[in-house]
C-alpha cells in the first residue's frame, strides 16, 4: 500500500490536470468530470447524504463561481464567522489563466438541492505568499490552500467548525462531488497518513467538486477540521486523495 501512496504523490505533483479534479486515463471513462453518472463511481454515489441545512453540516457549503462562459463549484467550510477554507486551485480560471476576482465568487452554506441555509459574497481571499506570483497558479500541493473572507458573517447564523487540535481519528470527508453536486454527502472513514512533505494522504472516494472539502475528525466535543482536499489520483487500489493539514494554512487551532 505504501508503494502506491508514494506513486500517487509523484503523480499528483507531476500532472497539473489532477489538481483541477480531472481523473487519470484509468478513471476518465468512469468519473472524468462527473458527467458519466450512469456508468460507475459507485463508491462516490453511495456516500451518505447529509441534512445540509442542519448543524453541524450547514457550516459546510459550495464555493460557487459563475461567468458568461463558465460555471463551476468547489466545497468549503466555515471556520469562523466569516472565514472559509477551500483549495486555491478552485479560485483560478484555468482556460483564461487568471485568478477569479472575489466579486465573482459566492459561498452557499448548507446548500442542498438549490437552497442554502445562508449565502454570502466574497470580499477577498488569501493564498500562500508564493502562490499567484505574476498572476500564475503554482501547481505545488503545499501551496494549494485558500482562505475566503466573506462579506457577511454568516457563521454567526449557521455556525462554524473548529480546527482540530490533534490527530485525525475517524476522519472522513463531506463535500459536493461532481456526480452529485446538489447534495452534501460524506464518505466513510478515510484515515490519512502524513507524508514526509507534510501533506496527508488517504484512500478516499472523492472527485472534482469535492476540492476544498474538509477532512473532518469526530471528537468528544464534536466535529473538527483536520485539513482540506487538494487533489486526487487513481491507483490500482482506488482513488488516493491528498489533503492539506490545517497547520499549512498558518491559522493554528
Amino acid at each position: 500500500m505504501m508503494r502506491w501512496l508514494i506513486l500517487s504523490i509523484t503523480l499528483l505533483w507531476m500532472h497539473p490536470a489532477l489538481s483541477q479534479g480531472v481523473f487519470s486515463d484509468k478513471w476518465s471513462q468512469i468519473c472524468t468530470l462527473g458527467t458519466q453518472s450512469d456508468v460507475g463511481c459507485e463508491t462516490i454515489r453511495a456516500r451518505e447524504i447529509l441534512a445540509a441545512d442542519q448543524p453541524p453540516w450547514r457550516a459546510i457549503g459550495r464555493v460557487n463561481f459563475a461567468s458568461r462562459s463558465q460555471k463551476s463549484h468547489c466545497t468549503g467550510v466555515l471556520v469562523s464567522d466569516s472565514l472559509v477554507l477551500t483549495a486555491a486551485h478552485c479560485l483560478f480560471n484555468t482556460p483564461r489563466q487568471r485568478w477569479i476576482p472575489p466579486a465573482s465568487i459566492r459561498f452557499a452554506a448548507g446548500y442542498q438541492r438549490g437552497e442554502a441555509a445562508a449565502v454570502s459574497d466574497v470580499k477577498g481571499y488569501q493564498v500562500h505568499p508564493e502562490q499567484g506570483i505574476e498572476g500564475r497558479f503554482v501547481d505545488s500541493a503545499g501551496l494549494d490552500w485558500a482562505i475566503l473572507e466573506l462579506s457577511e458573517p454568516i457563521g454567526r447564523q449557521v455556525g462554524f467548525l473548529p480546527l482540530a487540535d490533534d490527530g485525525a481519528a475517524g476522519a472522513f470527508v463531506a463535500g459536493y462531488p461532481g456526480i452529485r453536486p446538489h447534495v452534501l454527502s460524506r464518505t466513510k472513514t478515510c484515515q490519512p497518513r502524513r507524508h514526509s512533505s507534510g501533506v496527508l494522504l488517504a484512500a478516499c472516494p472523492v472527485m472534482m467538486g469535492d476540492s476544498g472539502a474538509p477532512l473532518l475528525a469526530e471528537t468528544e466535543t464534536g466535529l473538527q477540521v483536520v485539513g482540506t482536499l487538494s487533489r486526487v489520483a487513481a491507483t490500482p487500489n482506488g482513488v488516493t486523495a491528498l489533503f492539506l493539514p490545517i497547520d499549512l494554512f498558518g491559522l493554528g487551532p
